[in-house]
């Protein structure tokens, strides 16, 4: 598939301007355009929204989101290598794409968009765990987007969608599920990537829901799901001695036994011990 858009094939685009990929910032590039139209086409309908996609490289999955319909995307690349090879795809498609030149953990899209708004990336390796983070804990609920479409590590896409009682299961599975329904829509094997990664990749989809599935502060949440979890094979009566005096009498108040470890704990449960534990 290497004309979607009159444009070259992308080991040509890598050739071309020296796009090897960099280690350091975490990159492994997609190549293969039949995979990032499928990857584009798992966000959805675009032709109503404006896209955030974050560390686009060389274009693939920009032009897959493109070529798919999307009313706009926003590009953020912090190797400056790629704007070269980004700015032909632009001209491409004119009016359509705009490329920052910034690191998207210091860049705020906000004022460049326009909702409705989804989010779809092949993100670095290196951040995608604190990026999925960030859009999953907002001040504000519902948040600025509509879905997330994102490319992790295998083990990564598996602590998302995490059911209780499962070993991945842990705080990213409850940040999700709390707030969006998240599910694996893609796997794709190391030898899809240049360079191929030591391990396997997943798309994850999220779909913000309109509100929190329970009521919870966020704050209170945030803290006891990550207390909880840091010491997961202790029983949660001494997990959480730090949070209150009488934890015992609030785990209980919550349908918790207090010598429950956290991987056994569900959402509902640990959204009633966040309101005892405020309370």
């Amino acid at each position: 598939m290497a004309a979607i858009d009159g444009l070259p094939p992308l080991r040509d685009v890598i050739s071309t301007h020296g796009l090897a990929a960099k280690k350091s910032l975490g990159q492994n590039f997609l190549l293969d355009l039949n995979l990032t139209a499928k990857i584009a086409r798992q966000a959805g309908d675009l032709s109503e929204c404006d896209v955030l996609e974050i560390g686009p490289g060389p274009g693939g999955l920009t032009r897959g989101l493109l070529a798919e319909g999307a009313r706009r995307v926003l590009a953020i690349e912090k190797d400056a290598r790629c704007l070269p090879a980004l700015a032909e795809v632009a001209a491409a498609y004119p009016g359509r794409l705009e490329v920052v030149n910034g690191d998207a953990l210091e860049v705020d899209p906000l004022a460049m968009l326009t909702p409705p708004i989804r989010v779809a990336a092949n993100l670095p390796y290196n951040v995608g765990t604190e990026l999925l983070v960030r859009w999953l804990t907002p001040d504000v609920w519902p948040p600025f987007w509509q879905s997330l479409t994102l490319m992790f590590q295998r083990e990564v896409a598996e602590r998302i969608v995490a059911a209780p009682g499962s070993k991945a299961y842990g705080r990213l599975a409850l940040l999700a599920s709390w707030r969006a329904d998240a599910r694996i829509v893609l796997n794709l094997p190391p030898e899809a990537f240049t360079p191929p990664p030591k391990v396997s990749s997943a798309v994850v989809h999220l779909t913000a829901l309109p509100e929190p599935r329970y009521p919870a502060d966020p704050k209170v949440l945030e803290r006891v799901v990550a207390m909880a979890f840091n010491q997961r094979r202790k029983m949660l009566r001494a997990a959480l001695k730090g949070l209150a005096p009488d934890i015992e009498d609030r785990l209980i108040a919550a349908g918790i036994k207090p010598t429950d470890r956290a991987e056994t704990v569900t959402l509902e449960q640990f959204c009633a011990l966040a309101r005892a534990v405020k309370g």
